[in-house]
C-alpha cells in the first residue's frame, strides 16, 4: 500500500477530543471530527467537518483535503465549498457527497501542505506542516480568512494545528491556540 493510502486510511473516520477537553476544558472544546473519503479527484480526497459535541446537529469548517503524491513527496491541497450548506451534515450523513462535483468546490492557493512519514511501532507517523513563506488567505462571504493549517496523522490519532490568524495582527483568535487538538478514533 502507498503512502499517500495509508495516510487516508488513517485519516478517514470519526474522531472525538473527549480526554483533550476534559483535562482542559479552559482551552479545549469537546468536539466531534468527522472525516469522510470522497470520490472527487484522481487524487485520494478527504471531506472534513466538525461540531462542538453539545451541538452535533451544528457542524461547521466544511472543507476538502486533496492527497496527492507528487515526485516531490506527499502534499495536500484545501479546498472550500462554493456553498457550504450543500454539504452540511455530510460527516453524519456521507450520502449527501455523493452529488459533490468539481464545480461545488474552489481551490484555496497558498492553502497547502508538505508530509514528512516516520516509521512508528504501530505503522506510520505522518506529519503535515505548510512550505516556508506560505499563507493560507482567501474569501469568504466577503471577508477576508487567514488560517494556519497543520496536523499529524497515526493509526489511531489524528492531531489538528488548524487556527484562524486575524490578517491584520498575524495574530491567532480561534482553534489550536494552546497546542494541537487531540483526536481519538472512535470509528473507523
Amino acid at each position: 500500500m502507498s503512502n499517500v493510502s495509508v495516510l487516508a486510511e488513517y485519516m478517514a473516520g470519526e474522531f472525538d477530543n473527549q480526554v483533550q477537553a476534559r483535562e482542559n476544558p479552559t482551552w479545549f472544546v469537546h468536539l466531534r471530527l468527522w472525516q469522510r473519503p470522497v470520490q472527487l479527484f484522481e487524487d485520494l480526497t478527504i471531506f472534513a467537518e466538525q461540531s462542538n459535541v453539545l451541538k452535533l446537529d451544528q457542524p461547521y469548517r466544511q472543507r476538502l483535503i486533496r492527497l496527492q503524491e507528487t515526485e516531490n513527496g506527499l502534499k495536500v491541497q484545501y479546498y472550500q465549498f462554493k456553498d457550504p450548506s450543500r454539504v452540511k451534515g455530510a460527516g453524519q450523513q456521507p450520502e449527501l457527497l455523493d452529488r459533490l462535483s468539481d464545480q461545488d468546490i474552489e481551490l484555496l492557493p497558498g492553502c497547502t501542505l508538505d508530509i514528512t512519514v516516520k516509521s512508528i511501532a504501530q505503522g506510520f507517523h505522518f506529519v503535515a506542516l505548510p512550505p516556508p513563506d506560505t499563507q493560507c488567505v482567501f474569501s469568504l462571504r466577503g471577508s477576508t480568512i487567514q488560517v494556519s493549517l497543520g496536523f499529524e496523522a497515526t493509526p489511531e490519532r489524528f492531531f489538528s494545528y488548524d487556527k484562524g490568524i486575524d490578517p491584520q495582527t498575524q495574530q491567532p483568535i480561534w482553534g489550536a491556540l494552546m497546542g494541537a487538538y487531540e483526536f481519538q478514533k472512535i470509528n473507523p
